[in-house]
């Protein structure tokens, strides 16, 4: 049998540390959008220089080369515009460089997984752990060429991480190549013309504490009134003091409203970015703001009242509670979402299924919702699955991540809190201790359901099986405890059963001894009438 992988102990998983709100910028005049237009349209371009210089800097970046690109675009906008270009630009160039280290990753998982399967014979069976070797020599012999492809790749892109070298688009990649198929996309070339724009437009400043409502570069006051500072060579637009322009449209955030009035009333620091939606033609305002993380309750604490363990799948989410000493408790719920549609489609599912989910954890009274960590990034490669497009389709569309980290922020604002287990075994352990007994005439229990046990077991600290194996020696407990279905120090797990008065057999009701002489039957066969005999009823009771 082989060695099973050590299981990760169970973690509470941190609170947000930023809250994002949008809103929709209603009512703006021709006059409006035209500044927007123009003054998104100058700083799109001065982000784009200065990303191609920080690119070109590469690894030999310093302090005084970020100064020197700064100064550079103060004198064509803003101290402040240039500090808010200068710092996406280096979000940018960073989450370039992770993104290049992860595909570095899957290009090394892809070759050996490769190597491993050409270097068994054809039609090798594999296992559960490690795939065997391809179906025929055909296969055999476009995965060879598939290898030496794979090997130049990496080559390249080990030379460019070192050298310091990415490759960014500013407005995207996909979009980028969707130029080329316009039919495919139901687009026109001026329709993905002014997407391409609005996508490299700039419009987003850093806030700063203790300054006029949070922000000097794009100011909201509580009432909703929006001013942005323009950039020197756009500010004879300006229709205030200041070089400032003055939005016609007020703004207001519907969701945590309250919460931002009062960071702006007391000049905390929001960041606020302005953006156009060209699919619907409506421009929206986001705003956002750093906040201290929830202080972390240890697991005793949280467990108090028992926990709620979820499996995640691709089509919903099975749920089940359980008791402190990790029994099931009712019967087992589903929150189906559909991940079919576009991105917003996707992310408004996930989102009712969740807030159903946390009602009816509120509703139960119970304090920690038990998740799996999971990560499929490892197991989204064609070159371990194969053939398995499905599958991997399957795994890929799974929102693992994104449920984590949006049911824990959401989770905060209810007390709610969020455990993170290993997702070792839990699905074949589940479905192994778990399935079959939970099931009944009345219910149906699937290895989902089952999976959602052995999650909040793992959280608490139980093992998942759900009995042990008795003693083989005699029926006395010589061996130690022959269960660990209760918690060992619950009272009473192992003492006798409590002695009630009445019948000592449950077929026999309590009124049984003077009644039992008129329920016997008169008449015995063999034996005449006038020789009849009743025998007396036992006394039953104590």
């Amino acid at each position: 049998m082989a060695d099973l992988r050590p299981i990760a102990t169970p973690f509470v998983a941190l609170g947000p540390s930023g809250v994002a709100i949008r809103a929709r910028l209603k009512d703006l005049t021709s006059e409006d959008e035209k500044v927007l237009r123009l003054v998104g349209a100058h700083l799109g371009s001065l982000a784009s220089k200065d990303l191609k210089a920080r690119c070109a800097d590469g690894l030999e970046h310093s302090t005084e080369s970020w100064a020197a690109r700064k100064r550079d675009l103060t004198a064509e906008s803003s101290s402040r515009w240039a500090g808010s270009i200068t710092r996406a630009t280096h979000d940018q160039w960073a989450l370039a460089r992770r993104g290049q280290a992860a595909h570095v990753q899957s290009l090394e998982a892809g070759i050996t997984t490769i190597r491993h399967r050409l270097s068994l014979p054809v039609g090798h069976q594999g296992t559960k752990r490690a795939p065997g070797g391809y179906r025929s020599a055909h296969e055999w012999f476009h995965k060879t060429r598939r290898l030496h492809v794979l090997e130049d790749r990496l080559e390249k892109v080990r030379a460019d991480r070192e050298a310091g070298r990415v490759h960014v688009v500013r407005g995207g990649k996909r979009l980028l190549g969707t130029r080329h198929h316009l039919a495919t996309a139901q687009l026109t070339r001026a329709g993905w013309r002014e997407r391409w724009e609005a996508e490299r437009w700039f419009l987003q400043a850093d806030g700063e504490s203790g300054k006029r409502f949070g922000n000097e570069t794009v100011r909201i006051t509580p009432e909703g009134e929006i001013s942005i500072k323009l950039p020197t060579p756009l500010a004879d637009l300006a229709n205030a003091r200041h070089g400032r322009y003055v939005l016609a449209a007020k703004v207001r955030f519907r969701h945590r409203g309250q919460e931002w009035a009062d960071r702006v009333e007391a000049n905390r620091a929001v960041a606020y970015r302005i953006h156009y939606d060209t699919g619907r033609g409506r421009w929206y305002t986001d705003a956002t703001w750093q906040i201290s993380p929830a202080r972390t309750l240890p697991l005793e604490a949280v467990l108090a009242d028992g926990v709620i363990g979820v499996d995640t799948n691709a089509d919903h989410l099975a749920a089940w509670r359980l008791d402190t000493h990790g029994n099931p408790v009712g019967r087992p719920r589903r929150f189906f979402y559909d991940l079919s549609g576009n991105a917003q489609h996707r992310d408004a599912q996930l989102r009712h299924a969740l807030t159903r989910l946390l009602n009816w954890a509120k509703t139960c009274g119970v304090k920690a919702i038990a998740v799996e960590d999971l990560d499929f990034q490892a197991e989204k490669t064609r070159e371990k699955h194969g053939r398995k497009r499905r599958f991997r389709q399957l795994i890929s569309g799974m929102p693992t991540g994104r449920l984590r980290a949006r049911l824990t922020s959401m989770a905060d604002a209810t007390g709610i809190t969020i455990i993170a287990v290993d997702p070792a075994y839990t699905s074949k352990w589940g479905a192994q201790h778990w399935q079959k007994p939970m099931a009944g005439p009345t219910r149906r229990t699937t290895r989902h359901d089952a999976a959602s046990i052995a999650i909040g077991r793992r959280a608490q600290g139980h093992p998942i099986r759900r009995r042990t194996t008795p003693p083989r020696a005699h029926q006395s407990d010589v061996h130690g405890h022959r269960t660990v279905q209760a918690d060992r120090r619950a009272p009473g797990r192992e003492e006798t059963r409590p002695r009630f008065p009445g019948p000592r057999t449950r077929s026999v009701p309590p009124d049984a001894a003077s009644t039992r002489a008129t329920r016997t039957s008169k008449t015995v066969r063999g034996v005449r009438s006038d020789q009849l005999w009743v025998q007396d009823s036992l006394l039953l009771t104590d």
